[in-house]
């Protein structure tokens, strides 16, 4: 029998521990999806060289014309590494872009995009995270602690050409930056049998100094259906606020650039344990 399929047959028909008491986490928990969001993405920045500045704002939704519904890929990791303890890994990323036809003038990063100009922009955001959690409680009922370290990136790109009394012009900006902070997880899990549960998490990640800096504040709700076994769905609504700030300073030149980006909205998990 092929690897997929004996996978697949064991989470059909494992049988479960009859007669037990229902139990809020797993030893092994694989979840694969993700959320259709609701956004709303700001950048601003600031910027200078040599005796020029300019300053510009950015909204993704109203200036660029993207939707502001987004799908996001999601996957997460959980393992008991004893009766109480263990290691989470969680991934979420997406990457929006478009192109427009300006009706008015638009300044970002110091350079200005006049009316009737052709815009194009593009954002990525990646987000990873590796958490040590600690479990307590008794019964079908579980409260967590967890500490670790997370990974964020983000990428932003804006180019454009227009005429001007007759005489093309054209800018370019894209920035890059990527950094690690340290995270805080809170959860709560509670059991109502071996097929039907709820939880609830809360997470932030902060960190001041160095060129990019801010905060990732994230809560989740959800509600977990396992009709076979091992292999079941986890149906969650949550929410994630967004604020980077980042400062460059060197010689005659210098940029600064905030990032404000707020995702909520509906998600859905294969589940396998």
């Amino acid at each position: 029998m092929p690897a997929t399929a004996a996978l697949l047959a064991l989470a059909l028909a494992a049988p479960g521990d009859a007669g037990a008491a229902p139990r809020p986490l797993d030893r092994f928990s694989a979840w694969v999806g993700g959320f259709e969001t609701r956004s709303d993405t700001t950048l601003w920045a600031r910027g200078r060289a040599g005796d020029y500045s300019g300053a510009g704002r950015v909204n993704l939704e109203d200036d660029l014309r993207l939707g502001d519904r987004q799908s996001v890929s999601h996957a997460r990791l959980d393992w008991l590494l004893g009766e109480r303890q263990g290691l989470s890994l969680e991934y979420f990323g997406f990457d929006r872009g478009n192109t427009v036809q300006l009706a008015r003038t638009l300044e970002y990063e110091g350079r200005t995009y006049a009316a009737d100009a052709e815009l194009r922009g593009r954002f990525d955001y990646d987000f990873g995270s590796a958490a040590w959690r600690w479990w307590f409680g008794e019964g079908a009922t579980a409260w967590g602690l967890g500490l670790g370290l997370a990974y964020y990136r983000v990428d932003t790109l804006f180019e454009g050409e227009a005429t001007v009394d007759s005489v093309p012009v054209s800018g370019r900006a894209r920035s890059s930056d990527a950094a690690l902070a340290p995270l805080l997880v809170l959860g709560w899990r509670h059991a109502f049998s071996d097929q039907a549960r709820v939880y609830a998490e809360l997470s932030g990640v902060a960190k001041g100094g160095g060129p990019l800096r801010g905060h990732i504040a994230d809560l989740a709700l959800g509600l977990e259906w396992f009709p076979f076994p091992r292999l079941g769905l986890a149906l969650e609504y949550g929410g994630t606020q967004i604020r980077l700030d980042r400062s460059r300073q060197g010689g005659d030149a210098g940029l600064d650039a905030r990032l404000d980006l707020k995702l909520r909205g509906p998600s859905l998990f294969l589940r396998l344990r």
